[in-house]
Parts: structure tokens; C-alpha cells; sequence
């Protein structure tokens, strides 16, 4: 036969006695399980942040390091841009820089004793502005057309012949390209030009005071002198101490013992 179990539940012993626990337990278990995962929760979430302050931390400290050490130079920095400035400077002076001195000295050279200056002028670019008289109006055609340093002429020589010897006399000097002839023109020979002509000299306008006498207009060029550009390639302004160096001389005719040379 099955044995049966008279004794009622409450109150049995051992292992066969029923649990007396309800939902209470449960629920205390539950709440408590809430409360380690918010602690936990709590805990990850501290160290993340504390592990992003130590982080920006040390992106701070990095960042005024790298400023202290560009702080440190910075001052190479600024002497490399002024070297680079000071360099392209003094280029640009040496390249725009002539040697009038030479040339004049070379021209005084050179110039026959049959041949005489009434103006000189010398620019290192065809706007340059010459103190003085300068040249002719026609003369300053022939000079727009040499975009660098070039010397304009105009005088007095005995003869057609002495014009072209001084022509090829200027070729010598040390630098010149070309030599152009504006105009070469004798007197006019005609009855009482010998008096006009005598005329115009005493007023300054004329230096032929014979009829074998030819005024002439030059333009010595100067082309393979270097030319300053500007950022749009054209020819610099002339600046007055250096680039538009100018001379502007008079001289007066020979005494008329000595024009038959």
C-alpha cells in the first residue's frame, strides 16, 4: 500500500515541509538586483567622465605646449619673411639700377670735336620725366619705342658726315644696342638764311649758324639693360632716386673760327 501523509501542511518538518516565502521576497530580491545594475550603472558612467576630463586634460596641457613652442618660433618665422622680403628687394634694385656715371663718361669720350650737344637727356624708362629741357617733342616719339634706359640727343655737327660718325662713335659706348636718328637736317641755302639762322642761335632755338651745319635729333637705346615689372608686366614707375636718373646740359655752339672742322 502507498503510504499517505496525515500530518497537515503547517505543520510538517523536513524536507518534505512546503516553502512559507510569498511575493514579498521577489520583489525585495528584484529591487535589490534595480538597485546594483543603477550602481553600476553610476559607477561606468564616474569613470567615463573621468576619463574624458583626463582626456581633455591632457589635450589642454598638448595644446599650450604646441602654442609655447610656436611662441618660441615665431620669431624665426617672422626673420625668414623679412630675409625672403629684404632679398627680393635688393634684386629688384639691382636689376632697376643703371650706370649713368659710366655711360657719361664714356659719351664724353667719344664725342668729336666737331660735334656739339645743345640738350642730353637720359631716363631709365620712357615715361620718366626729365628736370629741365629735355628732349624734342620728336625725339619723344623715337623714345617710346625703347622700353629701357636709352639717352636722348639733339646738337649741332659740321656736316651730314659728322652726324654719321657720331652715330657710329655712340655705338661704342658699352651697353648701346641702337642708335636712332629722330632728324639730321642742314640749313637752308638761301639768300639771307646764313642771318636767320645766326638769328635763331642768338635766341637759343637754333644751333646752325652756318649752312654746312646740320641739327640732328638722337635716341640711343639701351635694350639689353634688365626692366622692373610690375604684377601686370609692364614697365615699373621710375623712381626718382633711382630709376628716373635724369641730366639735362646745355652747351653752346663753337665759336665760328672753328665751325669749318
Amino acid at each position: 500500500m502507498r503510504p499517505v501523509n496525515l500530518i497537515p501542511p503547517e505543520d510538517r518538518r523536513g524536507e518534505h515541509a512546503p516553502l512559507r516565502t510569498g511575493p514579498l521576497a521577489y520583489i525585495l530580491l528584484g529591487a535589490l538586483v534595480a538597485v546594483l545594475l543603477g550602481v553600476t550603472a553610476m559607477v561606468l558612467t564616474d569613470n567615463q567622465i573621468a576619463d574624458s576630463k583626463n582626456e581633455v586634460a591632457k589635450l589642454e596641457a598638448e595644446d599650450a605646449a604646441a602654442s609655447a613652442r610656436l611662441a618660441q618660433l615665431s620669431a624665426y618665422t617672422q626673420f625668414a619673411g623679412m630675409s625672403e622680403q629684404r632679398v627680393a628687394t635688393v634684386s629688384s634694385l639691382a636689376d632697376s639700377r643703371f650706370d649713368w656715371e659710366r655711360v657719361m663718361r664714356e659719351l664724353a669720350l667719344i664725342l668729336p670735336s666737331n660735334v656739339w650737344l645743345v640738350n642730353l637727356s637720359a631716363s631709365a624708362a620712357p615715361g620718366a620725366s626729365v628736370g629741365g629741357e629735355g628732349g624734342s617733342a620728336s625725339g619723344s616719339i623715337l623714345r617710346a619705342s625703347v622700353p629701357g634706359p636709352a639717352l636722348e640727343l639733339s646738337g649741332c655737327a659740321a656736316g651730314q658726315t659728322a652726324v654719321a660718325s657720331f652715330v657710329t662713335a655712340l655705338k661704342d659706348i658699352d651697353g648701346v644696342t641702337r642708335v636712332g636718328v629722330q632728324s639730321s637736317e642742314l640749313a637752308e641755302k638761301e639768300a639771307g638764311a646764313g642771318a636767320a639762322v645766326g638769328g635763331e642761335a642768338a635766341g637759343g632755338e637754333d644751333c646752325r649758324t652756318r649752312n654746312f651745319i646740320a641739327k640732328f635729333e638722337l635716341v640711343v637705346a639701351f635694350d639689353a639693360a634688365p626692366i622692373p615689372a610690375t604684377g601686370e608686366g609692364e614697365a615699373a614707375p621710375v623712381a626718382p632716386a633711382e630709376q628716373a636718373e635724369t641730366t639735362s646740359t646745355e652747351t653752346s655752339a663753337p665759336a665760328e673760327g672753328s665751325e669749318g672742322g
